[in-house]
C-alpha cells in the first residue's frame, strides 16, 4: 500500500507547481488582501477600543453592536451579504463597476478583523493601570493625548502576541475567497488541481506556501516581542511613578 502511494504521488510535480506562474500570482493576491485587510482592521479596530472604553454611553454601545455583528456571523456570510448583497440592492453602474471583488474582500475582511482587534486593543488598554490617565491629566494632557501618547505605548506590549495570531487568522481565512471569484492560493490549487489531476500535489504546494509566510511572520513577530521586552526591562519607571516622585518631593 505504501509504495504504491509513493509511486502515485509525484514529488517532481510538486516541485513543477511550486514557482507555477499561476500560483505565485494566486500567493501575491492572499498577501494582499491580508495585509491591507489587517493594516486596515488595527486601525479601525483600536479606534472601536477606545470607543469601547469611553465614558460616552453613546460611543461605547456603537462599537459593542458592531463587534457583537461582525464577531457574531460567519466571515463567509459576510462576504455573501455585502459583496452580492449590496450589488444587488445598489443598481448602480458606478458602484459596480467601483465595488471589484478585490476591494470587496479587503474591505469586508478589514470590517471583520476590527471587530476582534477592538477587543485585542481593549484588553491592551485595561491592562495599563489606570493610575496612568490620572498621571497623564495631571500633567496638563487631554484624554485623546494621554491615551496617544502614554496608555496605547504601553498596550502594544499586550497587543503584539494576539495581533500576530489574528494576522495568521486572516492569512488562512482568505481560503473562503472562493465564494466571491477571487483566486487565492487555496482557489488556485484547487483549480490547478482539477485540471492537473494532480489534487495531492497541488495542495501540498499550496500548504507549502502557507507554512512559508507564517514561518516568516513568526519569526518577525517574535522579534518583534524581544524588542518591546527588552524596552520594557530598560524603562522600569512609569509615568504615574514619576509624577508620584515629582509631586512628593523626591529627589533624583
Amino acid at each position: 500500500m505504501i509504495p504504491d502511494l509513493a509511486i502515485r504521488y509525484d514529488f517532481g510535480k510538486v516541485w513543477d507547481f511550486l514557482f507555477s506562474p499561476i500560483i505565485l500570482e494566486a500567493l501575491w493576491v492572499t498577501l494582499q488582501i491580508s495585509v491591507l485587510a489587517m493594516v486596515l482592521g488595527i486601525i479601525l479596530g483600536v479606534v472601536l477600543a477606545v470607543m469601547r472604553v469611553s465614558k460616552n454611553p453613546f460611543a461605547s454601545t456603537l462599537a459593542g453592536i458592531y463587534v457583537w455583528f461582525w464577531r457574531g456571523t460567519p466571515v463567509i456570510l459576510q462576504l455573501l451579504l455585502f459583496f452580492f448583497g449590496l450589488r444587488g440592492l445598489i443598481d448602480e453602474d458606478i458602484f459596480r463597476d467601483n465595488w471589484t471583488r478585490f476591494r470587496a474582500s479587503v474591505i469586508i475582511f478589514a470590517l471583520n478583523e476590527a471587530a476582534y482587534m477592538a477587543e485585542i486593543a481593549r484588553a491592551g488598554i485595561l491592562s495599563v493601570e489606570t493610575g496612568q490617565m490620572d498621571a497623564a491629566k495631571s500633567l496638563g494632557m487631554t484624554n485623546l493625548q494621554a491615551m496617544r501618547r502614554i496608555i496605547l505605548p504601553q498596550a502594544l506590549r499586550v497587543m503584539v502576541p494576539p495581533t500576530g495570531n489574528e494576522f495568521i487568522a486572516i492569512l488562512k481565512n482568505t481560503s473562503v475567497l472562493f465564494v466571491i471569484g477571487i483566486v487565492e492560493l487555496t482557489n488556485a490549487a484547487r483549480i490547478q488541481a482539477a485540471s492537473s489531476l494532480r489534487v495531492m500535489e497541488l495542495y501540498t504546494v499550496a500548504a507549502f506556501w502557507y507554512l512559508v509566510v507564517v514561518t516568516v511572520f513568526s519569526i518577525g513577530q517574535a522579534e518583534l516581542e524581544r524588542i518591546l521586552a527588552a524596552g520594557e526591562r530598560d524603562q522600569p519607571e512609569t509615568l504615574f511613578s514619576r509624577v508620584i516622585g515629582v509631586m512628593g518631593g523626591r529627589r533624583e
